[in-house]
């Protein structure tokens, strides 16, 4: 039996990858190597760009009874107020991302993706039709044949080493540690809330559930005492004592990890009918959410994609547009996460003016978005006029906001498909005519939104503008940019 496409690693990003293929009528396997899901992810927080995916799903609102709206952000830890951008940037989200993976398996199964766990890939072959992957599972060896295959497993990706693909990049000397630890109301942990810098490292304490709280500590310019295996106790706390001066009691940690610093980025983003996503093909230090937000665009930008081209609709070169899209998005991310541990270790003087720097608005704004993820502009590799609209490539300003105010426009997109969104006076004339392509495109009409200096505008299912038309063009350039990104109309 061959499947449409074979997903390798069900963390948030090969779940997200997999819902949005079943949203648009594709077939979804994904082998995780893990028995069950995740239940510890190292993240506790959610940035706005991963926030304005989830609403434009309709995925938000299972997630808020399992975390809070935090009204901050940072860049190194410096910290910065999305309220100035007030309608413009969504709000960051506090939930352990053990909690998005929970409700990303459970959204996958009702949407009727085959989640096979404790498959661990071991090997891979393609030929001009599809690709077998060989896999290990409770009942032995087999084999899983897709019409494509996408790694989203990691930073030590099977898929990606067994396609060729070369993770370049580098690793600074330091070593981490992450642990989850039940405390008492009156234990000392629950006395230092929060992140702080030292000049050897990070220490930092954040709760994530009833009387649970998770202890994070990173030196820098150490040599790693182990790379396998989780920390002790007693390591854990030697960390702590070392960087804060803070000696703490209890027993050992629920669950403990080890990390690093490492910065890394695949050469390629496609090899044949294989892809790669997520920290499969990127990874960097974690900070400000960068990790997820990045990965989780990967699975919208590669979802429709794959989805037009098995469905038949999609143009020509539309597959190589992932990689174009999104490598020089993720090597930015790489890029500004390397400027924030520069600021983090060592402790100089342009820290603090780096902090004086923020307080002005437009620059507390530029790092707002580039740590939350929002500041992308997609480049369709076309030659753009110089007075081609600034919303060419972006996501329309306060999304989140926009789904919750409009219902049309929440439906649509949580179904995965594209949008002509109509926000003029203008009676139904024939001006938008989208017909030949309404099986992939809902049209809306709505009143004007907030920044959206448009009367229309053509949104891709990820949400990036591809078409938008000032007030009297009409609906010049329309139908060329419907059939750029979805295909020949069908016919009558």
């Amino acid at each position: 039996m061959s499947h449409d496409v074979v997903i390798a690693g069900a963390g948030p990003v090969g779940l997200m990858l997999a819902c949005e293929l079943r949203l648009a009528g594709s077939e979804a396997v994904v082998l995780e190597d893990r028995p069950e899901p995740n239940p510890h992810a190292p993240g506790v927080a959610l940035n706005g760009g991963v926030v304005e995916l989830l609403e434009m799903r309709g995925l938000m609102d299972a997630c808020r009874a399992d975390g809070f709206e935090f009204p901050m952000a940072h860049f190194a830890h410096i910290w910065l107020d999305p309220g100035q951008l007030a309608g413009r940037y969504p709000y960051n989200f506090a939930m352990a991302h053990s909690r998005l993976i929970h409700h990303l398996t459970e959204r996958a199964r009702s949407l009727g993706v085959d989640l096979r766990f404790g498959h661990r890939v071991r090997g891979v072959t393609q030929d001009a039709d599809g690709v077998d992957v060989r896999v290990e599972g409770p009942d032995g060896e087999s084999t899983v044949r897709g019409r494509y295959l996408a790694g989203c497993d990691g930073a030590d990706s099977a898929v990606r080493q067994a396609v060729g693909v070369g993770f370049t990049g580098n690793e600074e000397p330091f070593h981490g540690t992450v642990s989850d630890f039940v405390v008492e109301p009156d234990s000392v942990l629950n006395q230092h809330m929060g992140a702080k810098e030292y000049p050897a490292g990070l220490f930092a304490v954040s709760p994530v559930g009833p009387g649970t709280v998770r202890v994070l500590t990173g030196e820098f310019g150490v040599e790693p005492p182990s790379r396998d295996g989780a920390p002790a106790l007693a390591q854990i706390r030697a960390a702590v004592h070392r960087l804060a001066g803070v000696e703490f009691t209890g027993d050992d940690p629920t669950w403990s990890a080890r990390w690093f610093n490492v910065t890394r980025l695949a050469e390629r983003y496609r090899a044949g009918r294989v892809f790669l996503a997520g920290e499969a093909a990127h990874t960097h230090f974690p900070l400000g959410g960068q990790a997820l937000s990045t990965g989780m665009d990967d699975a919208v930008n590669l979802g429709w994609k794959l989805a037009a081209d098995l469905a038949g609709y999609a143009p020509e070169g539309l597959l190589d547009t992932y990689e174009a899209e999104r490598r020089p998005v993720a090597r930015r991310a790489c890029t500004t996460v390397r400027a924030q541990v520069a600021l983090l270790h060592p402790l100089t003087e342009l820290r603090d003016v780096v902090t004086e720097l923020v307080r002005f608005p437009d620059v507390n704004e530029y790092f707002v978005r580039m740590a939350g993820g929002t500041d992308t502009r997609i480049s369709f590799d076309e030659d753009l006029p110089e007075d081609a609209h600034p919303l060419l490539g972006r996501r329309i300003p306060g999304v989140a906001a926009a789904v919750q105010s409009v219902p049309e426009l929440a439906e649509a997109w949580a179904s995965g498909r594209g949008v002509l969104l109509d926000l003029s006076d203008e009676p139904e004339d024939g001006r938008l005519d989208i017909t030949g392509w309404t099986d992939r495109v809902s049209p809306v009409r709505t009143k004007p939104l907030p920044g959206v200096d448009a009367e229309a505008v053509l949104l891709r299912p990820d949400g990036r503008v591809v078409w938008a038309a000032r007030s009297g063009q009409g609906g010049d350039g329309l139908a060329e940019a419907l059939r750029s990104r979805f295909g020949t109309p069908t016919p009558a």
